[in-house]
């Protein structure tokens, strides 16, 4: 394949997704309260819903939780108003940057995310200036402990509509279309393949290798980005040698 962000396959393999679970948790909660808000608290009828509590589900997301996050949505609990958002700019090197953000302070969200981008060697760019580079893709990763007979993976993912599989050395990567990632999650689960991670996400059609310092600042200037309270995700189009990572 590799169509996903090495990036993050590489801090996959590091544990540091793991290290972040409380951050993952809040943003699974938080996508699935607007995705109620904005389409109803019925997953039948609500597909952007129904993904995300499968995202949800994938991390062990307790299901108290879920039900809550709905609940804030359709407004039968109190919950914050949340405004989607999206920046796009440049980090080191020119590599591509988004920046999803739900925040329920559009002046906070912006200043924060602007400050990020021109502490770390990059800048802030125009609405669509790279957007088009990318594209919505459903990514699931799959431990070689849990699967380890690639033929038989492969039968089920691509049979259950997945577009393709992966080798990314102690894990599979599986890459779905939006509309069949559900489907495909089902499949694994059904098969008592549990994913370590899964997610629609928006992938890169080409990627910019990053040496030396400017690597670096652009590991800073990501993790800067994720660990602002009012991130959703981040997508560039970053690629490094994995041997750089810190561990």
């Amino acid at each position: 394949m590799s169509g996903h962000s090495k990036w993050a396959t590489i801090k996959h393999k590091k544990g540091a997704l793991d290290a972040k679970r409380g951050k993952i948790f809040t943003r699974l909660i938080k996508e699935i309260t607007i995705a109620a808000k904005n389409g109803g608290g019925d997953p039948d009828g609500n597909p952007r819903l129904r993904g995300a509590i499968t995202a949800a589900k994938a991390e062990n997301m307790p299901a108290d939780n879920i039900k809550r996050a709905i609940q804030k949505g359709t407004g039968e609990l109190e919950g914050a108003n949340y405004e989607e958002i999206t920046y796009e700019g440049y980090g080191p090197g020119g590599v591509a940057v988004i920046v999803d953000v739900l925040t329920d302070n559009r002046n906070r969200a912006v200043s924060e995310i602007r400050f990020a981008f021109s502490k770390n060697g990059g800048n802030l760019g125009e609405t669509g200036s790279v957007g088009y580079m990318f594209s919505k893709k459903g990514v699931i990763v799959v431990s070689k402990d849990v699967a380890r007979d690639e033929d038989k993976l492969t039968e089920i993912v691509l049979d259950a509509g997945a577009e393709d599989l992966s080798d990314e050395g102690e894990t599979w990567e599986i890459l779905t279309g939006p509309a069949e990632f559900e489907t495909v999650v089902n499949a694994l689960n059904a098969a008592k393949i549990k994913p370590e991670h899964a997610e629609v996400t928006k992938i890169a059609a080409n990627y910019q290798k990053l040496e030396g310092t400017q690597a670096t600042a652009m590991m800073r200037l990501l993790d800067t980005i994720e660990d602002l309270d009012d991130t959703q995700n981040v997508y560039s189009n970053f690629d490094m040698d994995e041997a750089q990572v810190p561990a």
